[in-house]
């Protein structure tokens, strides 16, 4: 399965209006998780009426497998130009499946503060979940067999497409 850049525009949309939803007065600083969820965030705060501030974190240093996956070699500094403490955050990312990157980012934004909340927007949820962690703004939830993985490619078009990651016999 495909998304073309009208479906992701649509899931981009329906996830704004959420947004929307939550936050009756001004919309929360934006964190987007490299580098999908920046992708996301950056569509998402155009589609917001104010547009809020927005960062991005990389949370390559802060997985629990840094040791056995290694380090990515497009590893960029996170950055977060207004202040944590105190803040309601939106944190963005592409995917959601078990949780860990998630609970990453959550470590590293506490190095930074402490956020009076936090809440996460995922572009799809296939909730292959190790950890209990969950979205509360998401703009398409998929039952994927464990061997299916969706990637976005971005940032313009931001498009996504679900891959068989099973090696090749």
């Amino acid at each position: 399965m495909r998304w073309n850049q009208a479906d992701t525009d649509a899931l981009i949309t329906v996830m704004s209006e959420q947004v929307a939803s939550l936050y009756d007065a001004a919309p929360p600083l934006l964190v987007g998780i490299q580098s999908g969820g920046a992708w996301v965030a950056s569509a998402l705060r155009a589609r917001l009426p104010v547009e809020p501030p927005i960062g991005s974190l990389d949370v390559s240093f802060y997985r629990d497998d840094f040791d056995t996956r290694g380090l990515k070699r497009s590893v960029k500094p996170s950055d977060l130009p207004f202040e944590v403490d105190g803040a309601h955050l939106l944190l963005v990312d592409d995917v959601l499946m078990t949780g860990r990157t998630i609970r990453a980012a959550m470590n590293e934004l506490f190095d930074f503060g402490r956020p009076a909340s936090i809440r996460l927007a995922v572009m799809f949820d296939i909730g292959h979940r190790e950890l209990p962690i969950r979205p509360d703004i998401c703009g398409e939830t998929l039952a994927l067999p464990p061997h299916q993985r969706v990637e976005l490619f971005g940032p313009a078009p931001l498009t996504a497409e679900i891959r068989d990651i099973r090696p090749e016999e």
